[in-house]
This record gives structure tokens, C-alpha cells and sequence, in this order.
């Protein structure tokens, strides 16, 4: 898939964040890579056990301090290459795209990765519930 269309898919998934959460996020950049470098795979742990669809770098909000100097953005990176092998079809990679982005905001917002996991689980069941 050309560049230019993954990241209209990407555009759109973070539009479909609710407007509550969409406010909050501050000073934080999405970016989009083909792959994540060796070193991404090795600080997280991916290498050895699946495969990294998006990263979180950053200072969680709930950690920061209204007396910080201004920071560089923090930046959510979403690797274009996974998703497309993962996909099995348009509309699945349409809706990775989108689970990745509320995976990697929800660390913005503070949430460790068992709190994004059932967090996650949570939000399937609402949208299986409503189909």
C-alpha cells in the first residue's frame, strides 16, 4: 500500500477517538514508519515474542508536573509494514490501524499494559455487544 494512503487509514482512526480524549492529548506527535528499528524491538521486547504494531515514547500524563520546562512532543509511532502482513483483508487493517491507536494513546493517558489489555478486551465486548 502506498505511504499516502496508510496514513489517511491512520488520520482517520485517531479522528475516531472520541472528542473527550482527542482534547486531552497534548504536545504528542503520530508519526508513521514502515518498521520499528532494532533498537524499539530490543527496549520493548518484541524481538523475542511478536510483533510491534505501534510505540508509545514519552512521559505518561499521569506522571508529569505542571512545573516541567516544555518538552520535545511525545510520539506515538504506528509501523505500517506489521500491519499490512497481519491484515487479512481492507477492513482488518482498518481496524488494527484503529485498536493500535487506542492502544498507544491509552499509555499517554497513563495505563500500563495490563490496563490497555483489559481495557481493550473491555472495549471488544462493546462492539460486539453493539453489532
Amino acid at each position: 500500500m502506498e505511504t499516502a494512503a496508510f496514513d489517511r487509514i491512520v488520520e482517520k482512526a485517531y479522528e475516531r477517538i472520541p472528542a473527550r480524549f482527542r482534547r486531552r492529548l497534548k504536545n504528542i506527535a503520530i508519526m508513521v514508519e514502515q518498521e520499528p528499528t532494532e533498537a524499539q524491538l530490543r527496549r520493548t521486547g518484541v524481538a523475542r515474542r511478536g510483533t510491534l504494531l505501534g510505540l508509545y515514547e514519552g512521559r505518561p500524563l499521569t506522571v508529569r508536573s505542571v512545573f516541567e520546562p516544555f518538552a520535545m512532543p511525545d510520539r506515538i509511532t504506528i509501523f505500517q509494514g506489521p500491519h499490512e502482513r497481519l491484515a487479512r483483508s481492507p477492513e482488518h487493517l482498518i481496524e488494527l490501524v484503529e485498536d493500535t491507536i487506542w492502544h498507544e494513546v491509552a499509555h499517554y493517558f497513563g495505563m500500563s499494559e495490563a490496563q490497555v489489555r483489559a481495557a481493550e478486551r473491555e472495549r471488544r465486548s462493546r462492539k460486539a455487544a453493539r453489532s
